[in-house]
C-alpha cells in the first residue's frame, strides 16, 4: 500500500477529480471528459492507495519506484488532475490545460519537462509496448517495482497492442500490470459496431496472459480489490490483465454511458449541472 501521502477519503476525492476534469475542458472547450470521467476511481485507488510512487522526487528513470503509463492517451484530464492532487505540480497549474505554451497539453508530452509523464502517448497502440520495455528494463535492473499501463477498448483495435499482448506474455513480463478500460465505446460509437472484439477475456488468456474481471469499475472498493488481487498474481510467469468495466462519462448524468461525450466539452449550462452533481471536497482550482 503507498504511504507517501496523508489519509484521504477516496470517495470524496473521486467528487473533486470529476469537478477538475469537466472544468477543465470547459475552460477551452476542447478535450476528453468521457473516458476521463469513466477511469476517476481507477486513478485515485492506483495514484493514493496502490502506486509506490514519490511525487517531490519524480525521475524518468523511476529507480526504486512503480511506474505508470497511459496509453489512450486522450484521457490527460483525469491523467492531469489526478498528478496535481498528487502533489506532482500546482494545482492551480490546471488552468493551463491545452493552452498554448502549457506543459497541460491534450496528449501526454515531455518536451516540457511535466513531472508525472515519461512517455508521449495518444498515437493510441504504443504505450502498452513502452511499458513492456519499461518493465523488462526492470527486471534486468533487479527492480522489484512494478509497471501499471493503462489502454483504452477501443484502441484495441491497433495491431500493435496484440503484438505487445504477444511479446510480454512470451517473455514471462511478470511485472507488468495492464489495465483495459472496458467501457464498450469509442469515438465513433460502441466497440461492438465499430470492431467486435467478442470474447475479449477468452482472447486474453489465449495470448498467455493471466487475466481477472472487475465488473464494478465505477465502485471505488470493487476496483481497489481488483488491483490487489492482480498485482497478488505479478511474478508468477505472466503479465496480468485487468478488464475493468467503466461507463463512459460516469458520475455525470448527461454524459454516462455514451460515445457522444468521447471528445466533446459541456456548455456553460451544462457544467453547473456536472458541478452539482459532484460537490466540492478539497478545493477547486
Amino acid at each position: 500500500m503507498n504511504t507517501t501521502f496523508k489519509k484521504i477519503d477516496k470517495a470524496q476525492m473521486v467528487y473533486q477529480i470529476r469537478r477538475d476534469i469537466v472544468r477543465m475542458v470547459h475552460q477551452v472547450q476542447s478535450g476528453h471528459p468521457g473516458g476521463s470521467l469513466g477511469c476517476v476511481e481507477f486513478f485515485v485507488n492506483l495514484f493514493f492507495d496502490i502506486l509506490n510512487h514519490d511525487p517531490q522526487n519524480f525521475t524518468m528513470e523511476a529507480i526504486g519506484q512503480d511506474m505508470f503509463f497511459l496509453s489512450n492517451g486522450h484521457i490527460t484530464p483525469v491523467y492531469y488532475s489526478t498528478l496535481a492532487r498528487c502533489g506532482y505540480f500546482p494545482i492551480d497549474e490546471l488552468k493551463t490545460f491545452r493552452k498554448i505554451h502549457s506543459r497541460l497539453q491534450g496528449h501526454p508530452a515531455t518536451l516540457e519537462g511535466l513531472p508525472g509523464v515519461r512517455v508521449a502517448t495518444g498515437s493510441l497502440g504504443q504505450g502498452l509496448s513502452v511499458a513492456v520495455g519499461a518493465a523488462q528494463a526492470k527486471k534486468l535492473l533487479h527492480d522489484p517495482n512494478i509497471v501499471y499501463v493503462l489502454t483504452g477498448d477501443g484502441e484495441l483495435n491497433e495491431g500493435q497492442i496484440w503484438e505487445a499482448f504477444m511479446y510480454a506474455a512470451h517473455h514471462q513480463v511478470d511485472n507488468l500490470f495492464i489495465t483495459i478500460d472496458y467501457n464498450q465505446q469509442q469515438i465513433d460509437g460502441p466497440t461492438s459496431e465499430i470492431m467486435n472484439m467478442f470474447d475479449l477475456k477468452a482472447k486474453l488468456f489465449a495470448f498467455g496472459l493471466e487475466v481477472i474481471e472487475c465488473k464494478l469499475g465505477n465502485n471505488i472498493q470493487s476496483v481497489y480489490d481488483a488491483i490487489v488481487m492482480g498485482k497478488s498474481l505479478l511474478r508468477k510467469g505472466k503479465p496480468v490483465v485487468l478488464l475493468l468495466h467503466t461507463v463512459m462519462g460516469h458520475g455525470v448524468s448527461f454524459m454516462a454511458g455514451t460515445h457522444h461525450w468521447h471528445g466533446v466539452a459541456p456548455n456553460d449550462d451544462q457544467l453547473q449541472v456536472a458541478l452539482i452533481e459532484n460537490p466540492e471536497t478539497y478545493g477547486d482550482y
